[in-house]
Parts: structure tokens; sequence; C-alpha cells
């Protein structure tokens, strides 16, 4: 792992800048062509509209930006521009907001080409100078693909059928002397359509970086009910899943060999499970985890139907802290606003004896944001076992040059 990365305060990260006095119409009529849109160079992005409009303003999902985010439009022409200093490495996920005659609408950036598709819909993505989609999320035609089965499995905790796809590793095989570990997601098909998951596992696997292993994408019916610590949904999990699975296939079953993970309230239900059931899986993922209340100032939810139960779980977790997997993988995006509860629960359960690791990326809540960072967490949460080929890693990406060491090796940026 890298050494710890020195992230700037979050609500600090990004400043307005004066608009490029260059940028004259003609030449932006230009640059349609020549580049397209975002411009971004070293720590800068000009975002551009073209159009008659009142008024262009950029919505983004997270913090660390400016509150005045108005496009300025440049006198005789329809274009709009906004600049803003954006750290290197920064994955934007962001919609226009144009207002017309007096009715506004949102809509996708129309000059940029790169988009990311979410549970809700579409978002434009500002790739800042620095980043680039990782290459274990692109698609590479030697990794042998594996194969997708679906099925539901009743389930009497949660009085219903729960659907899951299962990944199986391309040379996946029923005979008695293979076994394989077991890794189980949350959210399963927003993995599979918005995160790259399956790719991400057969470069991963192609690579020899992980095991191959069955992966189960599990879906929930209720999400904001079953994976605020319900004990229904724990149930499922350990008592009815993992048994299911390990009786039907070729797994190498207990603690070492067993893989939780989810996103946002899927890592809330991934450590609450844990919690319940302390020696079921031995590693942990946990990406973005909706954990309100981690931090003292962090501001208790107004919602308190959806957030109640995830606030008391956490408080009782800070309250006596367990050790409830051999290793976790934390990760979150530096531009959302579960970062100081990620940043909190990291010394909460590293008390506890375990290994724990947080990764930060320059990004918000968002599927791109723990897409790129899979290939990190898996690879190290199963660097210690199950792993008899050779190892091909990919070339290491180059932390951005705004970015200085501090030494701890506790943190890492993705």
């Amino acid at each position: 792992m890298r050494d710890t990365i020195d992230i700037p305060d979050p609500q600090h990260l990004v400043e307005r800048l004066a608009l490029d006095p260059a940028l004259t119409a003609d030449v932006l009529d230009r640059l349609v062509f020549e580049r397209g849109f975002p411009l971004t160079s070293d720590r800068v992005a000009t975002f551009a509209y073209r159009g008659g409009a009142d008024s262009v303003r950029l919505l983004h999902f997270g913090i660390g930006l400016p509150d005045n985010l108005e496009f300025e439009r440049r006198e005789g022409s329809d274009w709009w521009l906004l600049t803003l200093g954006l750290p290197n490495g920064t994955r934007l996920e962001y919609q226009l907001e144009v207002t017309e005659w007096g009715q506004s609408r949102l809509i996708e950036d129309p000059l940029n080409p790169f988009e990311a598709r979410n549970p809700f819909g579409q978002n434009s993505v500002c790739r800042a100078h620095g980043y680039a989609v990782p290459p274990w999320a692109l698609n590479d035609p030697a990794s042998p693909p594996g194969l997708q089965r679906s099925l539901a499995i009743r389930s009497g905790a949660l009085d219903r059928p729960v659907p899951v796809t299962l990944y199986l590793p391309a040379s996946f095989s029923m005979e008695p002397e293979h076994r394989y570990p077991l890794l189980i997601l949350h959210d399963g098909t927003d993995y599979l359509h918005h995160a790259a998951a399956s790719t991400v596992l057969d470069n991963l696997i192609h690579r020899g970086l992980v095991p191959e292993f069955v992966v189960a994408f599990c879906d929930p019916r209720d999400r904001l009910t079953e994976y605020a610590d319900d004990e229904r949904h724990a149930r499922f999990v350990a008592e009815e899943l993992v048994p299911y699975l390990e009786s039907h296939l070729p797994l190498i079953g207990g603690a070492d060999a067993r893989c939780l993970g989810g996103a946002s309230f899927g890592a809330v239900a991934t450590l609450s499970t844990a919690a319940r059931y302390p020696d079921m899986f031995g590693r942990l993922l946990l990406q973005s985890g909706s954990f309100a209340g981690a931090s003292d100032d962090c501001v208790e939810p107004a919602d308190t139907d959806i957030w109640a139960p995830v606030y008391e779980f956490v408080q009782r977790f800070k309250a006596d802290p367990k050790k409830v997997a051999d290793k976790v993988f934390m990760s979150c995006g530096v531009m959302e606003s579960m970062i100081s509860e990620n940043r909190a629960m990291h010394p909460i359960l590293k008390a506890t004896g375990m290994p724990v690791v947080l990764g930060e990326a320059l990004d918000g809540h968002t599927w791109g944001c723990w897409r790129d960072l899979l290939g990190i967490a898996l690879p190290w949460l199963f660097a210690d076992a199950f792993r008899p080929r050779d190892v091909r890693p990919f070339d290491p990406p180059e932390a951005p040059d705004n970015f200085r060491p501090s030494g701890s090796g506790e943190i890492v940026h993705g």
C-alpha cells in the first residue's frame, strides 16, 4: 500500500477562477471540434455551454465546491463559461441547470462526451487533469469473462424470495477438487450495472491479483429498512444465503474464505451484519459507509425515520467496538458529505485490533468512485490467501502532484 496521502480540507478543495480572456467566441467555436469540453489542464477545468439562456449553473452532488457556480456569458455570443480550480486527479459528476424564459431544466452537459449512469439516471463526468479510468475498470479482451447466473433464494427471515446474481470465474468447475472463496456484495445489480463489477473481477482474476472466487450480488426490496441494521437482513445473509451457497457450490467455507461488502447503506448493512455474526466473515469491504453519528462533529440526521436505526447502531458500536473481521477495507470520496463519518469510523474500527485501510479518492458519493477503488480494495483484502497463480499487476497510477506523502501508511489515495 502507498503511504498516507495528505488530502486537502474537503470544504476547500475547489475554487472559482477568473475566465481566460483568450477564450473568445471564435476560439471556443474551434475548440468544440479540436478538444471538446470541459477544457482541462493542470489544476484548471473550464466548463462551457452554448445556447440561448437567461442563466446557466453547474450542479454537483457533494462538498468542496464554491457556492457560486453560475456561468458567465461571453459578451456578444451565446457562449457561457465557468472556470474552476480542480485538484489534479479529480473525477466530478455534475449536471447543468439551464434557465430560459423563467423556466429551469436539468440537463447533461451536451458538450461533454463522458457520462456515468446511476440508479436515478445519468450525470456528466468531468475528468480533471491527471484522472483516468483505472485499467481494471476497462474491458480487456485478454481477460476471460466470468459467467453470470440469476436465481432467487427464498428467505424465511425476510419472508420473500431474494434475487441474487452469481458471478462465476471463467474457469469455474463443479468438480470436487475445485474450491472457491465467496464474496457477497449488497446492491448487487447496481454494482454490476454502474460500477462495472464484472469487468473489474474479470481483469483482477486474469492478472492473479485476486483469487478465482464466486461473487453473490444481492438486491434488497426495501433498501433503507433492510440495510439499516435490520436483524432480519443480517439473519438472511448469515443463516440463509451463506449456507445455501456453500451447500450448492464448491466453496471453501469458513470465515477466512468469506468477504462481505457494500456501499453507502450497503456498507452499514455489511458492518451491522458482521457485528451480529462476528465469526462469519473474515474480510469486509465498506465503501462510503453512511455511518451517521460516527464523528462528534457530525449532525444527527433530521429524517429520523430513515436514519435513526443507523445512528443508534453507530452509537452502540462506538461505545463498545468489537473485532468483527480479520481485515477491513474502507473507501470514500473526499468530495462527499460522508467523508467525515468515514474518517471518524476508521480509528474506531482500527482500535479493535483489526487491520483497517481507508482509501480516499477525489470523487463524490458515486458508483464511479466505488468502481475505481474496487481494484485496490479486493487485492488488498485477499492479498494473503487463495492466490496460487502468477501475479501480473497493472502499472500503478501516480499520485497527483498536489498531494504530499505524510507517513503512517493508513490512508491511500486511489
